[in-house]
């Protein structure tokens, strides 16, 4: 299983299965954010919150909905787990502690799903589905809804800013695209032997005499969802290398394509809603050529020590192989999704430096659901005012000019991330305790620490095996790292949708770059890179690149 079976089928089905859907996809997802008719369920559900479904909002009152709505889901998730010994299904399960709930509340809650607990150990059963599961919903159809927001921004043609209804968004996005979709991936799942109960853990004497506890719970539901909607906060704190999220070559290869196919998809939904199909396979074609020069960079890295060295195998997914796990690894850090299949501590050290590359990138190849499509598109802005630089034109992106306030928060975005990764990492490696929580001294023992900051800041949520995230400082910072990596740059993409919402569109001349171009596409990815690899490059020499010289 390890050979071809294990390597290169699942491989050529996740990206054939990828291409056939995503044409029906991007179109059904596009009807979903552009149709005028609710639903039966949904006109209920807007009765009941009090929502006028025809009443679209300016960016102000998108984001305003939005961060009330994160707000409260931090506070029921904070309460949920500070009261799990009073609820059903907790089988023995005390409370968690205040700092470490703050953190795993946040977390879930920015679609980061960093875990610095052991599912198994900590959450009861209540906490996971209640929780965590409703969260991997919600939370990830937040991202996407913002990305709809931006693309009405582009798309609007009559200049009354607005981009949208929040609550409409949130529920349609839920309902009618994760539910289906999640519904059909865990019956998959469940057919591989991904576990569904609500059985409390069950303690064995095995042949041996020692004892061992079998855990139960409602897995298949929330690994389906973790992956869906680019979450990745596992059930279990083997995360996906555990035999009951990911028993199979075909539910890993099933959790790939799941990771993907929305991400992917959006940015036909961005073409068909622009009118210009076109400037969606120019974004995609963007996204395809980081994603794979890292896949197979990574591959070739991994797949190399693992000929030369004996143990080269140890810490990678050893039922499936080496292609299988650095097309897991790539994938889950190109898309803000923190499961891991192997991990990812004991990659080779430029395998390792790759993956926090990835991240550092701001996860736009694909990205996460919807955060990954406007992050790209941010990037496409800031590409088309530095050719407008160039040539010495007013810039202009999809019939809108880009301007000083539009410039600005779009530095503001690019700024955010930066400044929580190496703020956090400086103030860490001063303090004495720090070494405590990592694997190792050395660049090795820096790369943990980058990893994890970055992980957050990004809202990726994976991490370096081995890690000790489970202190107050930790739990504290990195959970606002979390909240600032994910809201700030929230609003300024909202910000951004709402200026280009006031304009209207205006005629291509023959001076309009064009943006469904190859000569574009080289220029998107040019920045990309300059913007993240650049900008950590000093970070980097400091932590793989050090440590693979040695």
């Amino acid at each position: 299983m390890t050979g071809v079976i294990g390597g290169y089928i699942p491989f050529v089905a996740v990206f054939t299965l990828l291409a056939m859907l995503y044409v029906p996809l991007g179109g059904y997802m596009a009807k979903v954010f552009t149709g005028a008719n609710d639903l039966k369920i949904e006109t209920v559900i807007y009765k009941v919150l009090g929502v006028d479904s025809s009443a679209r909002q300016t960016w102000r009152g998108y984001a305003g909905s939005l961060l009330a709505f994160s707000m409260l889901s931090i506070i029921v998730l904070y309460l949920l787990q500070r009261l799990q010994q009073y609820l059903p299904w907790a089988h023995g399960m005390g409370p968690v502690d205040p700092d470490q709930a703050w953190n795993t509340a946040v977390s879930f809650t920015t679609n980061t799903n960093w875990q610095s607990y052991s599912g198994e150990a900590a959450m009861s059963q209540l906490t996971q589905m209640l929780g965590m599961t409703v969260q991997n919903f919600v939370s990830g159809a937040v991202g996407i809804s913002v990305a709809a927001a931006l693309i009405r921004g582009f798309a609007a043609r009559h200049g009354d800013g607005r981009i949208g209804n929040f609550w409409v968004d949130l529920t349609r996005v839920c309902l009618r695209i994760l539910l289906p979709m999640a519904t059909l991936g865990a019956l998959f799942l469940m057919t591989q032997g991904v576990i569904q109960n609500l059985q409390p853990p069950v303690t064995f004497t095995t042949v041996t005499g020692a004892t061992q506890t079998i855990p139960g719970g409602a897995v298949a539901s929330q690994e389906v969802i973790k992956e869906l909607g680019t979450n990745g906060g596992g059930y279990f704190n083997a995360n996906s290398a555990h035999p009951f999220e990911n028993p199979t070559v075909w539910s890993n290869a099933l959790e790939i394509f799941l990771i993907l196919v929305i991400p992917v998809s959006l940015t036909r939904t961005f073409g068909l809603m622009v009118r210009d199909t076109r400037q969606g396979y120019a974004i995609l074609s963007a996204m395809a050529v980081l994603y794979f020069l890292s896949l197979a960079s990574v591959t070739v890295f991994e797949a190399t020590a693992s000929d030369a060295i004996g143990g080269g195998m140890e810490g990678r997914e050893v039922r499936l192989g080496t292609i299988p796990s650095a097309l897991f690894a790539v994938t889950t850090t190109m898309t803000s999704t923190g499961a891991v299949d192997s991990f990812h501590s004991s990659y080779t050290p430029l395998g390792g430096g790759l993956l926090i590359l990835n991240m550092l990138l701001g996860e736009v190849s694909p990205g996460g659901v919807g955060t990954g499509l406007y992050g790209m598109l941010v990037m496409a802005i800031l590409s088309v005012f530095i050719a407008g630089l160039i040539v010495g034109r007013t810039p202009e992106y999809l019939g809108k000019r880009i301007g000083v306030g539009e410039m600005i928060k779009v530095c503001l975005y690019i700024l955010v991330m930066p400044t929580l990764v190496l703020g956090g990492v400086a103030l860490s490696v001063l303090l004495p305790s720090t070494p405590d929580s990592l694997s190792a001294a050395g660049p090795h023992g820096f790369s943990d620490l980058v990893y994890a900051f970055t992980s957050a800041s990004n809202n990726n949520g994976s991490a370096f095996a081995g890690f000790g995230a489970d202190t107050w400082w930790f739990n504290i910072s990195l959970g606002m790292c979390m909240l600032l990596g994910r809201f700030l740059p929230i609003v300024m993409v909202l910000a951004i949708a709402g200026a280009m919402a006031k304009q209207r569109i205006i005629p291509t001349t023959s001076g309009t770059l064009p943006t469904h171009s190859g000569l574009f596409v080289g220029l998107l990815i040019g920045v990309v890179l300059i913007v993240g690899a650049l900008t950590f490059l000093p970070t980097l020499v400091l932590g793989p690149i050090s440590e693979a010289t040695l």
